[in-house]
């Protein structure tokens, strides 16, 4: 076998690596030796690709850092750190308990008026308020004391924030299961309108999700949408001792709202559409909204 020059093709030479070789002083076996060799360079990075699939794919499910066991407040402030219009924004959050019942929330130190079994109120992203259910039908006498943590908020057109509060319902089921001193947790999330399944939507009832044993409801309800609220419920009680505002969580700033009879309407707030541009010399204009009583 002969050698051309190292970094100068010969004439009829074939360059492998760094060395020249010429067709002529190549025999059979020679050829299959090269054959191989340029198949296992081939199939090496293939073989490397397909073992680091195979690595990331064995390590199991991502890690969730918030999961829905943790403290109360922490999730929450999590977001928070997240930046964005957060701080600050009051989100309206609608509870309606069981009916006949009475809803209050904590505010200065106590609980506000009792109006009746629904309540609308503005809470601050990453506070935690607590709840007072009471004269709950068939248990007289008896109260439960659910938190309610708003970790996201919602982004509806200016000046019509009440007609989209996030919804928490508290049913009567979940009610007597705190009275009878079990613990209820219930994450509130947007669904992802690309992957939700065509339900119907019954006025004033909210549905639900029941996880198994073992799976977590932040997790879940991230991997079916957008977490914003999370409600927790079970039988503790005020105790009468206590004086430094923990069991309220020292009663964060509200603002409480009256549902108007009337709703506003969509166009209220909104600032007058600017004049579309011309399109191929030809004028554009804009195009009117469908009037509400069509849409009913």
């Amino acid at each position: 076998m002969q050698f051309g020059e190292v970094g100068r093709p010969a004439p009829n030479l074939f360059w492998h690596g760094t060395i020249f070789y010429r067709h002529k002083s190549l025999t059979p076996r020679g050829n299959n030796y090269m054959r191989l060799a340029y198949l296992i360079r081939l199939l090496l990075p293939i073989a490397a690709l397909l073992l680091a699939v195979h690595s990331a794919t064995a390590q199991g499910p991502w890690h969730y850092l918030n999961k829905a066991d943790s403290p109360p407040g922490v999730i929450g402030m999590r977001q928070l750190q997240r930046g964005g219009p957060l701080p600050g924004y009051f989100q309206p959050v609608e509870v309606t308990g069981p009916k006949g019942s009475l809803v209050s929330v904590a505010a200065e130190g106590g609980f506000s008026d009792q109006q009746g079994d629904k309540l609308l109120a503005g809470m601050l992203i990453g506070q935690v308020y607590r709840l007072k259910v009471s004269n709950i039908e068939l248990h007289e006498g008896q109260e439960v004391f659910p938190t309610i943590e708003v970790i996201d908020r919602l982004y509806p057109p200016p000046g019509q924030a009440f007609r989209f509060p996030i919804p928490v319902e508290l049913t009567r089921e979940e009610v007597e299961m705190a009275l009878d001193g079990r613990y209820v947790l219930r994450v509130i999330y947007i669904e992802e309108p690309r992957t939700s399944l065509p339900f119907h939507n019954v006025p004033g009832k909210q549905r639900y999700l029941d996880i198994g044993v073992g799976e977590d409801a932040m997790e879940t309800a991230d991997r079916l949408g957008r977490p914003v609220a999370i409600l927790r419920m079970g039988s503790r009680v005020p105790d009468e001792t206590e004086t430094d505002g923990q069991f309220l969580y020292h009663s964060p700033p509200v603002q409480l709202f009256e549902k108007p009879d009337v709703a506003p309407p969509r166009n209220a707030g909104l600032e007058e559409p600017l004049a579309a541009p011309n399109q191929l010399g030809r004028p554009s204009r804009n195009f009117s909204r469908v009037p509400e009583s069509k849409l009913r």
